[in-house]
C-alpha cells in the first residue's frame, strides 16, 4: 500500500500545516520533512535534499519547496521530479498577492517554526553578534509579520523575542490554507496524471 502512496519530500517549515491538509483531504500521500534551517546553507541543503531523493530513488515523489537554492529545479530534474510552483514556502502559504504586498512593504515573515528555534536558526548566520543582526534586519525590513494559520500553537511569547531581538515592531496576521491546500493539490494531481500517462 505505502508503495501506491505518493512521497511529499519537503521543507519542514510548514510540515504541521501539510501533515493536516493530507489528513483532511486523504490525499494517496507520505511525507518526510528536512530540517527548515537548511536553506540559510546553500551547501547543506542540496546534500540533505539530494540525499533524501536518492534515498527514496524509485519513489513516486513530490517536492515542497520554493526556489530556496539557485540550482533547485536542476537537483530536482535530475531525480525526475518536480516541486510546488512558488517562490518561496510563505508565497506557498500566503498567495503572490499577499506575499507581493507585505514585501513591498518590508515585511520580514515570521512563522511559527522559526519563531521557536530563533537563536539556533540565526546564530548559523551571525553568531551571537546581536547588533550586527539588529543592524541586518533593520536595513532590511521595517516590521516582523508573525503568521498564524489554523494549526500554530500560541508562539506569541516566542515572536515576541524574536521582535525585541531583531528592534522591529510585531505584527500578527491570521492565515487560511486555503492557498497551501490548492498548490498542493495542483501539484500531486499534476504528478496522478503523469502516472497515469506512463501505465
Amino acid at each position: 500500500m505505502n508503495n501506491q502512496k505518493l512521497l511529499l519530500v519537503g521543507c519542514g517549515i510548514l510540515k504541521r500545516e501539510i501533515r493536516w491538509l493530507i489528513e483532511k483531504n486523504q490525499w494517496p500521500v507520505e511525507a518526510i520533512f528536512l530540517n527548515s534551517a537548511l536553506h540559510v546553507d546553500f551547501d547543506k541543503l542540496a546534500r540533505g535534499l539530494t540525499a533524501v531523493l536518492r534515498a527514496y530513488h524509485g519513489r513516486n515523489i513530490i517536492v515542497f519547496y520554493g526556489c530556496c537554492h539557485p540550482l533547485m529545479d536542476q537537483m530536482l530534474e535530475d531525480a525526475a521530479t518536480f516541486r510546488t510552483s512558488g517562490q518561496n514556502c510563505l508565497d506557498i502559504l500566503l498567495g503572490p498577492a499577499v506575499f507581493t504586498q507585505e514585501l513591498s512593504q518590508r515585511a520580514f515573515f515570521l512563522v511559527e517554526d522559526w519563531a521557536r528555534r530563533w537563536n539556533e536558526i540565526t546564530n548559523k548566520i551571525s553568531g551571537n553578534n546581536s547588533k550586527g543582526v539588529k543592524y541586518i534586519f533593520q536595513c532590511h525590513h521595517t516590521y516582523l509579520l508573525a503568521l498564524r494559520t489554523p494549526c500554530s500553537e500560541d508562539f506569541t511569547t516566542q515572536a515576541e523575542e524574536v521582535a525585541d531581538i531583531v528592534g522591529l515592531p510585531l505584527r500578527w496576521m491570521d492565515v487560511s490554507l486555503d492557498h497551501l491546500e490548492s498548490i498542493l493539490q495542483t501539484t500531486i494531481m499534476r504528478k496522478m496524471e503523469e502516472l497515469s500517462c506512463q501505465k
